[in-house]
């Protein structure tokens, strides 16, 4: 009776995973939802079954993909079913929410470089290429439309092509956010309706409670003087790691700051409004982005979270 139960419940969730990769891969609109939902049935699985159980579902799914979807369809089998089998096995195991967090990042992240390593492999697209090249396109037509009507384009031209160069040069780092980023929205989307179906899933802390480690900022620093003591060649190895790595520690700064802003808000009694407004404004406003990441800095090299709540 158990074993019919399992059965049952896997061949659910399989609809329901069928369903939904249906509309991720055929609605337009609705894909942009539905996509980060597709992990849920994996989620929940894998959170009541043995390794070898949610293995075996995992095999289900990638094989319903390929009827479903073919190769498009394996991609988000394979991508969102491995992060959810693994989120769920950590639930199953009560390693914690964090410790969840950082496994279905890495596999994340793992299963797209993969996928984007085996594209350009075996079928020659590059897809991050392609889309500058499509980008370089359009700034010229618009260069040539421009100077049709008598105006000088070069400057804006110039500046727009170096920014093109820099999202290349920044493709590892954008790897990582958009798994970071991916990963945070699949939790806070399933977790809820797995708590529905008896699943016990830790809550998130409050962000205000959210700190780095202090030996992030030893990091950064170190990041910061090997920029100006090396100061390698744009389009070097060298380069493309330190700008990287700088990216990803500044954007930690940032968030650092972040959490600063909510926890003196929350000291203060200031509406819930004030620090949401803050941090649309902080990456609205290049300005503000300055003063948020210093604010970071501070908050990890001086204790400011510790001094403000003593006061």
């Amino acid at each position: 009776m158990n074993n019919v139960h399992k059965l049952t419940e896997g061949a659910v969730l399989l609809a329901v995973f069928a369903v939904l990769l249906l509309i991720s891969l055929y609605v337009p609109i609705l894909s942009v939802v539905s996509i980060f939902f597709l992990a849920l049935p994996f989620i929940m699985f894998a959170a009541k079954n043995n390794r070898m159980m949610s293995v075996a579902f995992l095999t289900g799914g990638v094989l319903l993909s390929l009827i479903i979807g073919s190769i498009s369809g394996i991609f988000f089998a394979l991508t969102f079913g491995l992060t959810g089998t693994v989120i769920g096995m950590f639930i199953r195991e009560n390693k914690g929410r964090a410790s969840s967090f950082i496994a279905g990042t890495l596999v994340f992240l793992a299963a797209l470089l993969l996928q984007y390593a085996a594209a350009v492999a075996f079928f020659n697209v590059n897809i991050i290429k392609e889309g500058i090249g499509m980008m370089e396109e359009s700034i010229k037509i618009s260069q040539g439309m421009l100077e049709g009507f008598g105006q000088n384009a070069d400057k804006a031209v110039e500046q727009l092509t170096a920014g093109l160069k820099m999202i290349e040069t920044l493709t590892p780092s954008l790897f990582v956010m958009t798994s970071v980023i991916s990963v945070f929205v699949i939790q806070l989307v399933s977790f809820p309706i797995a708590k529905r179906f008896g699943i016990k899933v830790e809550g998130f802390k409050p962000f205000r409670e959210m700190s780095l480690p202090k030996s992030i900022l030893w990091y950064y620093l170190i990041t910061i003087i090997a920029s100006f003591l090396f100061n390698p060649s744009e389009g070097s190895y060298w380069f493309m790691a330190l700008v990287n790595i700088a990216f990803i520690l500044q954007i930690l700064m940032v968030i650092q700051g972040l959490s600063l802003i909510f926890f003196f808000s929350h000291l203060k009694g200031w509406p819930k409004a004030v620090p949401v407004l803050a941090a649309v404004f902080t990456f609205l406003i290049p300005f503000l982005l300055y003063i948020v990441r210093i604010l970071g800095i501070i908050d990890l090299g001086f204790d400011l979270r510790q001094r403000l709540g003593k006061k």
